[in-house]
């Protein structure tokens, strides 16, 4: 790291836990967000704040008015513009050290193999349930570590499923694929600090896990109540006859 870089992120690098090497982990780590709308905006500002070397964006959709409520990495000059341009711009002046690879096309299992073969970690922002078994599957099956978040309304969620520990569950011992349908925003609401906050919490669970620091959300599921201010924690085990655990590498 230059001189400008060591100021940058001077705090970070007082912290024992990150010091320089952690830093530098950070520095050169690839980060895939799925989705840049109120989850995957906190997320991508404060992992380029945060110094991760490349963050790779895959969203397909444009900005809309309504998202501008909670999409904090969005504004009004970038209506109708696709989301990862918008994102991107933001990402480039909060620290135009970070590189920025856009994706645009709809993700799936045909072509999400390719994707994560270049990057270390997966930051689950998406919003519908297809997309979230079929990250989880190629995640178990390339060996990288998903960070998964959820909210709606007033509700949020954040765990952490990490295929290198063999006692870590992945999101199928969690939930199953069947009897799912994808409850929007657009259809229950949200409140926008909601999103920032559970966003916050993906991103720092993404730079522990890229570090190797404290205790990561594997095999725990944080449940936060917004309008309680109650946050909970809850655990789950890996379910021994699930098909998608099969699937990690030895």
């Amino acid at each position: 790291m230059n001189d400008e870089q060591l100021l940058r992120y001077s705090r970070h690098i007082m912290l024992p836990e990150i010091d320089y090497e952690g830093q530098q982990q950070l520095t050169e780590s690839r980060v895939l967000i799925v989705g840049l709308g109120g989850l995957g905006s906190p997320v991508a500002l404060y992992l380029a704040a945060a110094g991760v070397g490349e963050l790779v964006l895959a969203d397909f959709d444009q900005v809309d008015l309504s998202n501008l409520q909670r999409q904090i990495s969005h504004d009004t000059d970038s209506l109708g513009m696709d989301k990862v341009i918008s994102a991107a711009k933001r990402i480039q002046a909060i620290n135009p050290d970070v590189r920025t690879r856009l994706i645009t096309e709809r993700l799936s299992s045909t072509n999400l193999d390719a994707i994560l073969d270049d990057v270390d970690l997966v930051c689950d922002c998406s919003d519908n349930f297809e997309l979230r078994f079929a990250l989880n599957a190629a995640c178990m099956r390339s060996g990288k570590p998903l960070v998964s978040g959820a909210a709606i309304r007033m509700e949020g969620q954040v765990t952490v499923f990490d295929p290198r520990r063999a006692e870590s569950p992945c999101y199928r011992c969690l939930y199953r694929e069947e009897g799912h349908e994808a409850l929007r925003c657009s259809d229950a609401g949200v409140l926008s600090p909601l999103v920032g906050m559970i966003g916050s919490l993906q991103a720092a669970e993404a730079i522990k896990v890229l570090v190797g620091f404290g205790e990561p959300l594997v095999g725990r599921l944080a449940l936060f109540d917004l309008k309680r201010t109650e946050f909970r924690t809850i655990r789950f085990r890996r379910d021994s006859a699930c098909p998608i655990c099969h699937m990690r590498p030895d």
